[in-house]
């Protein structure tokens, strides 16, 4: 299927398209600021289906959202018509569109035409009125208020919030994505003379900022963002397709002593903490027990023996491990249990333990086993 698309160089445009390719579409005419009159004829004589996603939204001028919003799109479907192409076109609007003000006036007249445009040519025609959207790859500064505070909190900048209690109405670019390959397969979402993205997040200006600067602060605290809420976790995606390309990574603080060193890696109100542990040759570590806690103990380099007694018997238990056979090994509460490293070189070990730890309520108690 040939396939154009105008407003290549946009944020819903690049998502789309590498997404069309992922999924085998790869016969896209693809249309910009920079292609010419002849180049839009003959797509618009070759293409089988349009994604009209040009549009103008911060203008120099009010007279150029006329031109941008208005004027394109009636280029566009006098091309179409004049080559007798009767594909369906799907047309990104916004939901300014229902306001009265110049981006909202154009954005709507954008929409009379293409509506008239598929009633007198039998042409399918499928209009979304998109709220926010926000996703990788939106440029910040523009016309996305996630975009602006994703890129400030990435580079420790401050970001600026009139109404912390205004409602936002957002959709994530992979949703927006995967409804226009819908609507291309004859699948839209069409609950009235709109098409619409189902998903759809509503959520306050304040606590979008104040979970975007949480995320920043999760490289010091190690507390990753609870993936089980929707909004999070695609805000938490955004967020880091900012991230300075010179700020990927970050420093764990190790610590260190003779016998090797204990790192804590992530943690999770709900999910518990994960570590790595080192172990010089030789050292056994370890040696207590807990009532609740429990922990997973996974050696991925050098070998080791995991020890455990039932702190009301005297039988020890074995179970030796090593990374050349990843295996986890669960420690259960009530048995005493130390690691030690019986091999050559250092013995690496990622521990796994079911709850953050607490200074105050340790549930851990010293017994040799």
């Amino acid at each position: 299927m040939k396939i154009l698309i105008t407003g290549a160089r946009g944020f819903i445009a690049k998502n789309l398209i590498v997404e069309l390719n992922n999924r085998g579409f790869t016969d896209l005419l693809l249309v910009d600021k920079e292609t010419s009159d002849e180049e839009l004829a003959t797509y618009c004589q070759k293409a089988e289906f349009v994604f009209h996603l040009a549009g103008i939204n911060r203008p120099k001028t009010d007279s150029e959202f006329i031109e941008g919003n208005v004027s394109f799109t009636d280029k566009l479907l006098s091309f179409l018509l004049k080559n007798n192409n009767t594909s369906s076109i799907l047309l990104s609007s916004s939901i300014q569109a229902e306001l009265d003000n110049p981006y909202g006036v154009s954005k709507k007249a954008g929409e009379e035409l293409l509506f008239n445009y598929g009633k007198q040519n039998q042409v399918r025609v499928m209009i979304y009125r998109f709220p926010n959207v926000f996703g990788k790859w939106c440029q910040p500064n523009y016309n996305s208020v996630i975009a602006t505070f994703c890129h400030n909190v990435t580079r420790k900048k401050e970001i600026t919030i009139n109404d912390p209690d205004v409602i936002m109405n957002l959709v994530y670019i992979d949703d927006v994505v995967n409804e226009l390959i819908n609507a291309l397969e004859g699948n839209a979402f069409q609950p009235t003379e709109y098409c619409e993205v189902p998903v759809v997040h509503k959520q306050k200006l304040g606590w979008i900022a104040s979970t975007l600067l949480s995320f920043q602060k999760s490289r010091e605290n190690k507390f990753v963002p609870d993936m089980s809420d929707e909004l999070t976790k695609k805000l938490y995606s955004t967020y880091l397709s900012y991230l300075p390309e010179t700020n990927f990574s970050y420093d764990l603080k190790m610590n260190v002593d003779e016998r090797g060193s204990f790192t804590e890696f992530l943690k999770s109100n709900s999910a518990g903490q994960v570590s790595i542990n080192i172990s010089k040759p030789g050292i056994t570590k370890g040696q207590h027990w807990h009532h609740t806690k429990n922990e997973k103990f996974l050696v991925v380099s050098g070998e080791g023996v995991i020890r455990f007694r039932r702190v009301d018997t005297e039988d020890i238990i074995e179970y030796h491990v090593s990374g050349k056979k990843l295996e986890v090994v669960d420690i259960p509460v009530g048995y005493t249990h130390n690691i030690e490293n019986m091999g050559d070189n250092d013995m690496v070990t990622v521990m796994w333990v079911n709850e953050v730890f607490d200074s105050l309520k340790p549930d851990t108690f010293y017994l040799e086993v």
